[in-house]
């Protein structure tokens, strides 16, 4: 299993995710880093443990509200051997092959920004992608028939559970099962991914346990719940 610790870009800068409640989201204050700049916050990230990969969520283009691209070509030009994963709210076949190509990282495709079946369908069949199938508190977000049938799903996943973000209460393990149920009653064994809610080393163990393929975690690395022994385990 490996641990991918997560930053949030918003206005430029990192911001503490909590709960998916976007518009609250403030510049983040970490001991790891003197700044909440990226390139500041990564670096410390990376002096934690060796992470191989770094998951971003660029929530101005998601929200449609602009870019950080130049910020994410500036972590890759400062971090080059880091496998970046960027979530910036993508639903077209066009922008995944346009990242591709420009080696902006690896394109997540969340089911909250898909418009509808044929969307996700063309995006998901466009290259090497990862899918989140993203959850609130209401329940999934996005179409569905994309959270259910996991015949559209890549051999990357995500289960993204947004109402358990910068929590800590505990990851959705009962998400996480019932997802790979719907995988194995079709006889597909995707990667999947927890993200939401991690609290520390035991919730780990318990994921790696499940067969988890890796955890995305922001809050616990950033408030020393999970110290660098652990992270170094993990990474």
């Amino acid at each position: 299993m490996q641990l991918i610790p997560v930053v949030d870009l918003k206005g430029g800068y990192v911001v503490h995710a909590r709960r998916g409640e976007r518009d609250s989201y403030r510049p983040i204050h970490t001991p790891l880093a003197a700044t909440s700049a990226p390139l500041d916050v990564v670096a410390g990230l990376l002096a934690l443990a060796p992470f191989r990969t770094l998951y971003v969520a660029d929530l101005d283009a998601i929200a449609g509200k602009g870019s950080h691209g130049a910020v994410i070509d500036g972590l890759r030009a400062a971090f080059p051997r880091l496998d970046l994963w960027v979530d910036a709210g993508e639903a077209r076949a066009d922008q995944v092959h346009a990242r591709a190509a420009q080696g902006r990282g690896c394109s997540v495709i969340g089911t909250e920004t898909l418009p509808d079946v044929a969307a996700a369908k063309d995006v998901l069949a466009a290259g090497d992608v990862i899918l989140s199938l993203d959850h609130d508190a209401a329940g999934p977000r996005g179409p569905v028939s994309v959270h259910e049938d996991p015949a559209l799903w890549p051999e990357r996943v995500i289960v993204m559970t947004l109402a358990r973000v910068g929590s800590g209460e505990g990851p959705d393990l009962a998400a996480l099962e019932r997802t790979a149920a719907r995988a194995d009653g079709i006889g597909r064994h995707p990667s999947l991914y927890a993200a939401g809610g991690v609290r520390g080393p035991e919730d780990l163990d318990r994921l790696a346990a499940m067969g988890t393929a890796g955890v995305l975690v922001a809050s616990a690395l950033h408030d020393g719940r999970i110290g660098p022994d652990t992270a170094r385990r993990w990474a």
